[in-house]
């Protein structure tokens, strides 16, 4: 069940070579799941969303933007795709969220920006070269800043990736081949042991997301750790009845067998007016 996470960089080909990968090994690729689930979990419509994603959103936009949940739900729906297996995931932060696991590849696909320019300006029927290189870096920005914001990590660092293709001297054709020869090496084979890993990385996204959609536990910011079913909460609540909602929330999650709620209670929680630690 091969899981493979890849960049999505304006004009890099890696649409083209995610599609390919696919079609050759009979995969899903991941499509509309993602911004679907976000407009329904927040309450807030595509185009927005996709604004906020290219860095287009304007001010009003961008000061009611729910960027916590947003990184929530994006985890649960990359989470949940990945444990189902034959996917191939681009974007939303999918390499970053996944390195952890043993049998995801993760590779990021790049260009020059001179062929990236030259790749949107035949998509956009333009000749102003400088304005598609300036919606690329726009786009480029973006992409960094939320990186950085979610992961706290450099965009394009190739220290992230498993692999880093170069469409500017490789085909599509031989990309594919280079991520198919990687994820049939030993190191990324499908284990007991990864499968697991996985499993309780979906199962501890879906309880930070259950705790964040309900009204009783959406202020809470607590750890989550899940092993085989079984959850636990550890970190600090400034009152009980969010020590009592929280356990509640998270049994009420589907594969949760058991809850193991080490929550503590803030002594002081009247010096505290808003905000949760």
């Amino acid at each position: 069940m091969p899981v493979i996470a890849m960049t999505q960089e304006m004009g890099s080909l890696a649409k083209d070579v995610a599609m390919h990968l696919a079609q050759t090994q009979n995969l899903t690729v991941m499509r509309h799941e993602v911004i679907e689930h976000l407009a329904e979990k927040l309450d807030m419509s595509k185009s927005v969303i996709r604004r906020l994603r290219e860095g287009k959103a304007g001010f009003v936009d961008r000061l009611t933007a729910d960027d916590e949940g947003m990184a929530i739900y994006t985890a649960e729906e990359v989470f949940e795709l990945a444990n189902k297996g034959n996917v191939v995931l681009r974007g939303w932060g999918a390499t970053c969220l996944l390195r952890s696991v043993p049998h995801v590849v993760t590779v990021r696909i790049t260009r020059s920006m001179k062929n990236r320019v030259e790749w949107l300006m035949g998509h956009l029927e333009t000749d102003d070269a400088d304005f598609a290189e300036a919606e690329i870096r726009r786009s480029d920005a973006a992409h960094a800043a939320r990186m950085h914001q979610q992961f706290g990590v450099t965009w394009g660092d190739p220290v992230l990736y498993d692999l880093v293709l170069n469409t500017d001297r490789l085909s599509i054709d031989s990309c594919v081949a280079q991520i198919l020869n990687l994820a049939g090496r030993p190191e990324f084979k499908e284990t007991k042991a990864s499968q697991t890993a996985l499993q309780n990385m979906t199962l501890e996204a879906h309880v930070r997301a259950a705790l964040r959609s309900s009204p009783t536990t959406s202020d809470v910011r607590v750890t989550i750790e899940a092993d085989a079913g079984r959850v636990v909460l550890s970190g600090i609540v400034l009152h009980a009845d969010e020590h009592v909602a929280a356990e509640k929330v998270a049994a009420g999650v589907s594969g949760v067998k058991s809850v193991d709620n080490q929550l503590r209670l803030m002594a002081n929680s009247k010096l505290y007016s808003s905000g949760k630690y």
